[in-house]
């Protein structure tokens, strides 16, 4: 099984170990190593009378870092750029020098204002004071950290990794209202696989919109992946289609990209049932992703299409684009308090790298540092 975007940092290297006095290093003989194999083993072993001079320790050279590192460092630079509108009038609520009722007060009027939602803002105002009372914590600042944990907390059930792998191939259905960003999502999420030695397929479900099968043609190109297209054709029958041919293809992974709906539109959310139903038949099992692809300056309307759209359809997972120049950033609050689907990936702008998995704990702190 595959398990796609859940990065796991390479562990330290760890320091020489101290030896108990009366231990020395001693190679231990070996046969002479062929030109593939290590080189001798070293162990550590007692020697009855050790040397008086001091035995010198050589450090390993410090470890290189992995082409991981960089660039997340930079994603987290973007992240906070992208979320400074929403932080800064949180973070502003800081800058006192007192902890007293007018400091919950108007931190309680900012998570409002940044859309975090009733729900969400009173757990996190009782989390909070608790923590300050159990921390005993004397200034704003230190209560600003003790937010950053709260919030961390608080999402932490939507951090989930996407996985691939463990159908063959896996299918995914994507949703979401026009203009939220859903075919610019699956072409990141395409490339991001295809980079990954993913064989992907595309499906262009949405057939009401020429120019939403021209679109995802153009990131099919991109990443050189097949796509399954047909004008004016049922977006149903195009997606079985799909489902069909990449199984015959042996394909890992199925994207189905469908039409925009609104939740109040009931007849068009029909037909996003009939897609659901139909590439069900077309593989048991199948789709074994429904993802919802939410503008996030939309605030507390993301957090009714989240709710709409998984009683119709039972949603896997959230991606939440449009980060970055917003000041409804705490909407996430809002999602991970009502309706905690995964966030599998956020998105601060247009570009490839601008799409990346969710971190609670990043987020947390890339929004209130």
């Amino acid at each position: 099984m595959f398990s796609f975007f859940k990065k796991t940092p390479p562990a330290p290297a760890e320091a020489p170990a101290l030896l108990p006095e009366g231990w020395a290093v001693r190679p231990v003989s070996a046969p002479a190593p062929r030109a593939a194999e290590p080189a001798p083993v070293v162990v550590a072993v007692p020697v009855a009378d050790p040397a008086p001079a001091p035995v010198a320790v050589v450090a390993p050279p410090p470890p290189v870092p992995t082409p991981e590192v960089a660039p997340r460092q930079s994603w987290l630079n973007r992240l906070r750029a992208g979320l400074r509108k929403t932080g800064s009038s949180i973070a502003g609520v800081f800058t006192g020098t007192k902890i007293d009722d007018q400091l919950y007060e108007e931190l309680e009027e900012a998570l409002l204002m940044a859309d975090a939602g009733v729900k969400a803002t009173e757990f996190l105002l009782g989390d909070l004071k608790r923590r300050v009372k159990e921390a005993r914590a004397a200034d704003p600042q230190a209560v600003r950290a003790l937010l950053v944990d709260a919030l961390a907390e608080l999402l932490a059930p939507l951090e989930k990794g996407l996985e691939v792998g463990r159908h063959t191939p896996t299918v995914m259905m994507v949703v979401g209202v026009n203009g939220a960003g859903k075919t610019t999502s699956i072409g990141k999420l395409t490339r991001h696989l295809a980079e990954a030695d993913q064989r992907v397929l595309l499906a262009a479900a949405d057939t009401f919109r020429a120019a939403a099968r021209e679109q995802l043609g153009v990131w099919a190109d991109r990443a050189q992946v097949e796509i399954v297209s047909q004008e004016g054709g049922d977006p149903a029958a195009v997606s079985f289609d799909a489902v069909n041919a990449g199984r015959a293809r042996g394909a890992d992974v199925v994207i189905a990209d469908t039409a925009g709906r609104l939740p109040t539109q009931l007849h068009l959310m029909e037909e996003l049932k009939k897609i659901r139903r139909v590439i069900a038949k077309a593989q048991e099992g199948a789709p074994h992703e429904v993802l919802l692809v939410v503008d996030g300056n939309t605030g507390q309307n993301a957090l009714n299409q989240v709710k709409a759209f998984d009683e119709a359809l039972g949603l896997t997972g959230l991606v939440v684009t449009k980060l970055d120049g917003t000041a409804k950033g705490g909407v996430l609050a809002a999602i991970a308090r009502e309706r905690p689907v995964p966030v599998y990936f956020i998105g601060v702008g247009e570009q490839l790298e601008d799409l990346e998995t969710f971190s609670a704990r990043e987020f947390a702190r890339a929004l209130l540092e």
